[in-house]
This record gives structure tokens, C-alpha cells and sequence, in this order.
């Protein structure tokens, strides 16, 4: 990253980066640990994926009102501290003998309610840190970087299960976590808000945020769209490993291979939103590319061994290509449209939506792999995908053009009407 970006945005950067690079190990480490060392069956497999995103629907909402009330930076160091301790605690208990599908059970739904706070606060924080003139820049460095940890994590992911286990890979996790706690406290404390001695009510805080969200006629189709995305990738990624290893036999390497593919179509999504977003519009931007790559799922649901498994990465490449663009562009958008003040209720009713759709698809995952089949549920998961571009299509953001630097237009107060 260049020296021009402020040196508090470096430090939440490399904090994001040492994070990642331990949730792309953990993505790998955990579905192999439950199919290959805890025997887990499909709807097991399932039920872990639901549970890695059912705290956004228990605790989603109301984290953006505590996280708009809380010092952001602080929010995101107890939120790794914590994930840090649960993700330690696997290698410990697998060399007691004591790790059972229950406590795998706990640790992905306890480190997945950490996330919702952590993330939904980082969300929050960037426009802080850069300013909004530069946020499509920040969020394409962000989302590039993701993609490239989605190749390399998964891949050093792939290669330390095979020669540390998949129980002893978590504890890269925990480190990576406590190194980007130590990152985060580099990052100056802003000063507070003036405090006026009032209280808000919590539950019109709460509302404020979803209003804004589902009241808009840009951000409200966005919402639909990425929620249909994630349901319906997650009715194919959460199964992978049961095909690949289960029905395939191939290797928790060969897994992790094609995971990563996917991060180097998210790369190549995020280095050209901005280009193509200049070119044609961000509007047509967030739909288009989901029109073109509507095929790409039927490649993925009919991934075999030989030949079929290369056309299966390319159709997985060609899936996340469009979905980084969506996430540059989809996200600038989100956070140039709303007020600093409405920054982590705005976020998290996004994340509410999107992980909870992700949860969703994990559920349906494991019930309709294990009560239909596993590759009638890749199918859905890309007959589903190919329909996503619709609600933006239907909505007025199809063609719109307005640039993702421009300042936020004001919401509704509280006891007032919206401008």
C-alpha cells in the first residue's frame, strides 16, 4: 500500500490484513476438521455454516446502534481478543482429547457474534479514516486485498491442514487474530462526540437505520440483489467440501486450489469497478457483469474430477469476478449515501441482510443436500445466482450515474420527515 493513504488507515489496513489471512485458513481448517477428522455429514457440515452467520440475525441490528454509541476502534480489538481466545481454544482441546462436533458447534457461533461486531465497527471507521472522496479507492484496495487472501490463504490453508492437521492450522487463526488487535491499538483514539446529556431510545435508533436502508430507492434493490447472492453461493460453497472430498476424493489441497480461484476472480473485480464503473456507470456496473456470468454457475454445479473441475474453477473465477465488483462498488455506495452518525446501523443492516441470507443458504444447504441431493442443491444454488442482476435491473439504481464521491444526502431524524 502506498504512503499517501493516512497512517491510521495503514493500520487498520494491516490489521485487516493479518485478519483475513487468519479467516482464510480457518475457512479451510474448520470444514476439513468437521468432515475428515469429526466424521460430520452433510447436515452437519450445513448446520456449521448456518452457524458461522446466525449472529447477525440474533444480534445484527442491534450491534450497529451499540457500535454507533461505542468508540469504534475499541469495538474491533475486544471483537479479536475474543475470536483470538475461541479460535485457541480447538488445538487445545483436540490435544486433551476433548474436541467434539459440540464445541465446534460453539466456537463458530461465539467467534461469528465477535465478527458481527468487528466488522460492522471496521465498515464504520474507513470513512473516518480516508475521508469520503477517496472511499472507492479505500474499498477497492480493501476488497482486492481480500480477494488475494482468498488466494494465498486458502492455498497456505490447503497446505498447512495437510502437513500441521486441520485442529493445529486454527491456531494460525488465533495469532493472526492478537496481531491485528496489536495493529488496532496503533490507531489514535478520535475524540468523542459533544455530549448533550441525551439518551436516545434504543429501539428509534434501531429504526432509523433499517428505514434508511429499506426506504431507499438505491440502497433498498442493492439489498436484494447481494442478499440473493449470498444465499445462493452458499448453497454451493457450503457442500464443496462434500463433493470435492467426499464425492470426488480429491485432496483438502485440491479444495483449497479451487476456493482460491475465487479470490483471484475477486481481485480482478475489485482492480476494475472503478474503471468500469467510470465507463458505463456505477448503476449498470452492479447489474451487468451478473448478467454476463449467468452461466458460469451451471459449470460449478456440474464440477468431476478431469477436465470437468478446470471448467468448474473457471465458471467458480468467472462467480466471484462479478461479486468484486459488486463489493467495491456496492459498498462505496452504501457509505457515501449515509451520514457518519448512521454509519454502523446503515452497516449493520447490511450485514443483518447479507449474513443472514448467508445463513439461510447454509441451513438450506445442509437440508436439501441431505433430504433432496448434493448436487441437486448446487444446481439450485446456481440457477438462484443466475437471477441476482434482476432486482437492480427493476430499480431505478439500473442506470444510475451520479458519482460514488458524492456527498450523503440528509435522513429522516428522529420526529421528523425524510428530505
Amino acid at each position: 500500500m502506498t504512503n499517501t493513504w493516512p497512517r491510521p488507515f495503514r493500520w487498520l489496513y494491516a490489521a485487516d490484513l493479518a485478519t483475513g489471512l487468519g479467516n482464510q485458513v480457518g475457512m479451510i481448517a474448520v470444514p476439513v476438521l468437521a468432515v475428515e477428522v469429526l466424521r460430520a455429514g452433510p447436515g452437519q457440515v450445513g448446520l456449521l455454516g448456518a452457524l458461522a452467520w446466525v449472529a447477525f440475525l440474533l444480534i445484527g441490528l442491534p450491534a450497529g446502534v451499540w457500535v454507533d454509541r461505542a468508540p469504534r476502534r475499541t469495538v474491533i480489538i475486544v471483537a479479536d481478543l475474543v475470536r483470538a481466545l475461541l479460535y485457541a481454544s480447538i488445538p487445545v482441546a483436540w490435544w486433551a482429547g476433548w474436541l467434539g462436533i459440540g464445541q465446534l458447534y460453539a466456537v463458530v457461533l461465539l467467534t461469528g457474534a465477535a465478527t458481527v461486531f468487528g466488522d460492522v465497527a471496521a465498515q464504520s471507521l474507513v470513512p473516518q479514516l480516508v475521508g469520503r472522496d477517496r472511499l472507492v479507492a479505500a474499498n477497492s484496495l480493501i476488497v482486492s486485498t481480500w480477494g488475494v487472501l482468498q488466494v494465498g490463504g486458502r492455498g497456505l490453508g490447503g497446505v498447512l491442514v495437510q502437513l500441521l492437521t486441520a485442529p493445529v492450522s486454527l491456531a494460525v487463526n488465533a495469532v493472526a487474530h492478537l496481531v491485528s488487535a496489536a495493529a488496532l491499538t496503533r490507531i489514535p483514539v478520535p475524540p468523542a462526540p459533544a455530549d448533550d446529556g441525551s439518551r436516545p431510545h434504543f429501539g428509534r435508533q434501531l429504526g432509523e437505520g433499517v428505514r434508511h436502508v429499506l426506504g431507499s430507492p438505491l440502497l433498498r434493490p442493492l439489498a436484494v440483489s447481494t442478499s440473493g447472492i449470498n444465499l445462493s453461493v452458499n448453497l454451493i460453497t457450503v457442500l464443496l467440501p462434500v463433493v470435492l472430498l467426499g464425492d470426488l476424493g480429491l485432496s483438502p489441497g485440491m479444495l483449497g486450489l479451487f476456493l482460491a480461484v475465487g479470490g483471484v476472480g475477486s481481485v480482478l473485480g475489485a482492480v476494475t469497478a472503478r474503471r468500469l464503473a467510470d465507463r458505463i456507470g456505477p448503476g449498470r456496473s452492479l447489474w451487468l457483469p451478473g448478467l454476463l456470468v449467468a452461466p458460469a454457475g451451471a459449470l460449478v454445479a456440474m464440477v468431476d474430477t478431469g477436465a470437468a473441475f478446470w471448467l468448474a474453477t473457471l465458471g467458480w473465477l468467472a462467480i466471484a469476478w462479478r461479486t468484486g465488483i459488486g463489493n467495491v462498488i456496492g459498498v462505496s455506495l452504501r457509505q457515501t449515501s449515509t451520514p457518519d452518525a448512521l454509519l454502523g446501523r446503515m452497516n449493520a443492516t447490511f450485514r443483518f441482510l447479507l449474513t443472514g441470507a448467508l445463513a439461510v443458504g447454509a441451513a438450506l444447504a445442509g437440508l436439501l443436500g441431505t433430504y433432496v441431493s448434493v448436487r441437486a442443491t448446487l444446481w439450485i444454488g446456481a440457477i438462484g445466482n443466475a437471477l441476482t442482476w434482476l432486482p437492480i435491473l427493476l430499480s431505478p439504481l439500473r442506470n444510475w450515474r451520479q458519482p460514488a464521491t458524492t456527498p450523503p444526502q440528509p435522513v429522516a431524524q428522529p420526529g421528523g420527515a425524510r428530505r
